[in-house]
């Protein structure tokens, strides 16, 4: 391994590659650590400490796994990239539903740059709405002018009444700060696409998701003693550790898996006969993933199921019903039956759904087509793009099975071993996927550039 990490650094474009992908994602971290003008760091972290994984604090836990956000710290790259996700995933819907879009998208290169730009604009306007209601909610000021913006900024007025010209006015400052910030990581990610190595965007989710893991790690450690223990809550010995090596190793092995696993349906091309010569009719394989949804379904399910607990919880303050009150405790806190079955259900809908918006039958029958191809046994047009209608339904049902499992498991470790949420998400839900998929991505496009070179791939023998 050892080697092969040398002969990465032996090829001048490949090294050049990597350390600029480096530093970019250096650069993102440092910046993920400046505040806000006028933020109160320490009465920040007592609120975000008093919550808990409740609340507000839980939703923004959620949120920051896959934006590469820095919520709960509100600093200059506070929202991360989550409107640029956000904006993304508006157009890539809106393209199967509006005809204009969806032409856009067949013109090929020139139609993708046209969605780019488009996108870059709902980016920008989404940055200024969401950074607006963000900061709004977390800095209301509470009984006696209590607020996590430094008191200090509140010196000409007295407690409790605001000086609005004041507060509109660092509002607009933190709202431009937080957008600029925003729209930098953008052009950061597009840096790394061009010159860089990987996929930009990707990594700076998977750079925010591995900045967690030293701090869930050394939370582990301190609570760790050097005995067995009855799975205490809050104190580990060591069988508890030895069932979270041994878990996390066969979580990781599964991930990788299910995201390599593909169905390949026999391809036989036609053959064509010029002069004396005949073309084609060999066999290939049109390969289809089982997880052909990739992430998507979790993230849509999570985020769908925070809204329950807001709403339980503002009907319970209006009736004053306790039934109310206790389905949005069940809500809130994660680890019931009701709220994992609604998960579940949840991510199997979502499954289809979105394996429905990125894979066409019709088109990839009229592809096979116009190529000359077609599926041993089944006629070109109609009975082609039902047989592979009809796969693609087996094939997710399993994929989804499988996003199932990994999305629970975090929520069973940490019931059952009593970890904290922060060490038990990297046994599962988003976070997992999306660095085992981005970790492969970025291997596989470094071998590109060593298979080039004649090298041996990071991952062959």
């Amino acid at each position: 391994m050892l080697e092969k990490v040398r002969v990465l650094f032996t090829i001048p474009e490949l090294r050049t590659k990597i350390l600029l992908t480096i530093g970019l994602l250096a650069v993102f971290r440092v910046g993920s650590q400046i505040p806000l003008p006028m933020i109160d760091q320490l009465k920040l972290q007592e609120m975000f400490a008093s919550q808990g994984n409740e609340g507000v604090a839980g939703l923004l836990q959620q949120v920051s796994v896959f934006s590469a956000s820095a919520l709960s710290q509100i600093t200059i790259f506070g929202l991360g990239i989550m409107p640029y996700i956000s904006a993304s995933i508006i157009f890539q819907l809106l393209g199967t539903v509006w005809k204009p879009l969806e032409e856009l998208q067949k013109e090929g290169e020139t139609g993708r740059k046209k969605i780019n730009e488009y996108t870059r604009y709902a980016t920008v306007a989404l940055c200024v709405i969401q950074s607006y209601f963000y900061l709004a909610s977390m800095t209301a000021v509470g009984e006696g002018g209590d607020s996590i913006v430094n008191q200090a900024f509140w010196a000409s007025s007295e407690p409790g009444n605001i000086d609005k010209s004041l507060y509109w006015g660092w509002a607009i400052v933190a709202v431009a700060i937080m957008t600029c910030g925003t729209v930098f990581l953008m052009w950061l990610g597009e840096q790394i696409d061009e010159f860089g190595i990987g996929n930009g965007i990707s990594l700076l989710i998977m750079a925010g998701i591995l900045a967690a893991m030293p701090g869930a790690l050394l939370d582990l450690l301190y609570n760790t003693k050097p005995e067995l223990t009855n799975f205490t809550r809050g104190e580990f010995g060591i069988e508890t550790i030895v069932v979270l090596a041994i878990l996390f190793v066969a979580v990781i092995t599964g991930v990788v898996f299910i995201m390599q696993g593909q169905r390949k349906i026999p391809m036989q091309s036609a053959k064509h006969v010029r002069g004396r010569r005949v073309y084609g009719g060999t066999r290939q394989f049109l390969p289809l993933r089982i997880n052909q949804a990739g992430v998507m379904p979790i993230i849509f399910a999570s985020s769908l199921l925070l809204f329950p607990q807001f709403i339980f919880q503002a009907l319970a303050g209006w009736t004053e019903s306790a039934t109310l009150a206790n389905l949005a405790d069940i809500f809130a806190r994660g680890q019931s039956f009701l709220y994992i079955a609604c998960y579940i259900a949840l991510i199997y809908f979502f499954c289809y759904f979105w394996t429905a918006i990125t894979f066409n039958p019709k088109d990839v029958s009229e592809n096979l087509k116009n190529f000359g191809s077609f599926i041993p046994g089944y006629r070109p047009g109609r009975r082609t793009e039902e047989y592979l209608e009809k796969v693609m339904v087996r094939i997710t049902y399993v994929g989804a099975g499988f996003l199932a499992l990994v999305a629970i498991i975090p929520t069973l470790v940490s019931a059952e071993l009593g970890v904290s949420p922060q060490v038990a998400s990297f046994y599962g839900g988003t976070g997992l996927l999306i660095a085992v998929s981005v970790a492969f991505d970025l291997v596989q496009k470094i071998d590109s550039h060593l298979v080039m070179r004649n090298y041996k791939g990071l991952i062959e023998g």
